[in-house]
């Protein structure tokens, strides 16, 4: 039985009703768009595409990482396929050693020579015994070489201030002081530049199980100590909320406020409504669109985050970082428990383009998110064996589609499209749309079209201006939405050319086939920035 409900939507107005009944036949829809370039004011920071990576099954060791020795092809230790693979991504931070496991590392056990580092076991993530040969200075060379701000995670729930304090001055430190001078032992002169700094993961679960009064007021002691030595400038970010606990966040602001540069948000899309996660590449419909309601969720839940923030700041100098957000489904079968290696469908590239899509519409305080994680784990970019296979997950080519609006204008837009009732109160529209303009003037479109079984006819209208060509575009989709890459067949779900986009006095005709991702690149009359 189809439990879903049709009707035409726009951004927050319910315009008409219909019934799709069971078996109807595939049906072309249409759907409008209305552009405003002279609307544009604020700029999607490049930070909103970050990336997490955490010592959590293989994301670090047979991921990022195989060491020197390995057989392997590595540069200097890092996979060279997956560093090759993320330069193309322009990753423009990545959050690291955690997650859960931030708040049990202990940083100086990570440095020196590798046969001296002490082991550890993973106490949050499968019981793993770790050898550190993965530490600060290999994640800081990482960045460098990747060309990405480090975003450093620091241990408050089994740590010390006095920890977290030596911790930034060996990084940053250019002086002649303790700190900087082990560094220079351990092989590196001159100090790394790292800009985010967060205090404590999810405090208020794994990271130590405080209440958000206690948690502020020891936030407040760590920002203290924690310097800017010699030009570095750090951006203290807060332990934030979970999802819908919105008390975290008021009473974070209320007690730190400008203490902090920023506050962090995790918002996961979980299936949960029976009980169990499900398979990443098992399921129907009804828990596609199940999904993606869930997924686009997030939207109200930032909103009401920025309404409490804004009480209490309305100049927005706070900035909101999304810095743990995608799908977790059931670990794939014969894995290790405990190590989150999950597959990615075209369903998972969907939460990837829509999530994006509310990002930009709230980038005036959404300042940074990192997807959970970047190898191996959860909705992540990359997966790899253990013999050296690799393929790139239908997340993986959203995110290159989608690179194009890294520091680029957010283009305002009106959206009337079709809509789909779900369970648990929610309307999905079948339509979602994002817009921005670069530096040099030229106009990026993306659209993912939601509908599992209908083609979509969309009009593009650009307010005050006409549409001239459009240079390019990419498409992904694939059969099935349950279709993904495997190392035996690693290129079921991969971008291809797009050219059923066409303009017409101005206006712009897009058709799209039923569940696709598309990005467009037009040119616009008198569209310098």
């Amino acid at each position: 039985m189809n439990i879903f409900r049709f009707k035409s939507v726009s951004v927050t107005l319910f315009l008409a009703a219909m019934i799709t009944l069971p078996g109807s036949a595939p049906a072309q829809k249409n759907a409008t768009i209305k552009i405003y370039p002279e609307r544009a004011k604020d700029t999607i920071p490049k930070e909103i595409y970050g990336h997490f990576a955490e010592h959590l099954g293989t994301c670090i060791y047979g991921g990022l990482w195989v060491g020197k020795n390995s057989a392997i092809p590595n540069t200097q230790g890092y996979r060279t396929d997956v560093l090759n693979a993320l330069k193309e991504l322009k990753i423009p931070v990545l959050r690291w050693p955690g997650g859960c496991f931030a708040d049990e590392y202990h940083w100086m056990d990570g440095i020196g020579p590798e046969e001296k580092r002490p082991r550890m076991v993973n106490n949050n993530w499968g019981g793993t015994i770790e050898d550190n040969s993965f530490g600060t200075h290999e994640f800081l060379n990482l960045c460098e070489m990747l060309g990405c701000e480090p975003y450093i995670s620091g241990n408050v729930g089994s740590g010390t201030v006095e920890e977290l304090a030596k911790w930034v001055e060996y990084m940053t430190s250019e002086g002649d002081s303790p700190m900087a001078n082990l560094r220079r032992q351990n092989g590196r002169d001159k100090a790394w530049k790292v800009k985010y700094l967060g205090v404590g993961n999810e405090s208020w679960g794994c990271g130590g199980d405080m209440r958000p009064e206690y948690y502020a007021d020891l936030y407040r002691r760590y920002a203290v100590y924690c310097r800017n030595y010699d030009g570095n400038r750090l951006y203290k970010v807060a332990s934030g909320a979970s999802d819908y606990d919105y008390n975290w966040t008021e009473t974070l602001m209320k007690n730190i406020g400008r203490r902090m540069h920023g506050v962090s948000l995790h918002y996961y899309t979980v299936k949960g409504w029976n009980g169990s996660k499900g398979a990443a590449t098992v399921f129907d419909k009804d828990d596609y669109y199940r999904t993606i309601g869930k997924c686009l969720e997030i939207e109200n839940v930032i909103r009401r985050h920025c309404d409490i923030m804004d009480r209490y700041d309305r100049e927005k100098r706070t900035g909101l970082l999304v810095d743990e957000w995608g799908t977790w489904w059931d670990e794939e079968p014969g894995t290790v428990r405990g190590h989150l290696y999950q597959q990615n469908s075209l369903r998972d590239a969907f939460v990837a383009s829509l999530t994006l899509d509310v990002f930009h519409k709230y980038v005036s305080r959404v300042k940074m998110a990192n997807i959970a994680q970047i190898v191996n784990v959860l909705q992540s970019m990359i997966l790899t064996g253990d013999k050296g296979e690799m393929i790139l997950t239908p997340t993986y080519h959203v995110f290159n589609m989608y690179k194009v609006h890294q520091d680029a204008l957010n283009l305002p837009l009106t959206l009337i499209c079709d809509g789909m009732d779900v369970p648990d109160d929610r309307t999905v529209p079948l339509l979602s749309a994002t817009a921005s303009k670069d530096k040099s003037g030229t106009v990026h479109l993306s659209l993912s079209n939601i509908d599992a079984d209908n083609t979509q006819t969309v009009s593009v209208e650009f307010a005050e201006m006409k549409a001239g060509r459009v240079v390019s575009g990419n498409i992904l989709t694939s059969a099935n939405l349950t279709d993904h890459n495997t190392f035996e067949k690693p290129q079921t779900v991969t971008p291809t050319n797009f050219n059923d986009a066409k303009i017409n006095s101005g206006i712009l005709q897009v058709k799209l086939p039923p569940k696709s991702i598309v990005t467009l690149e037009l040119s616009i009359a008198g569209a310098s920035r």
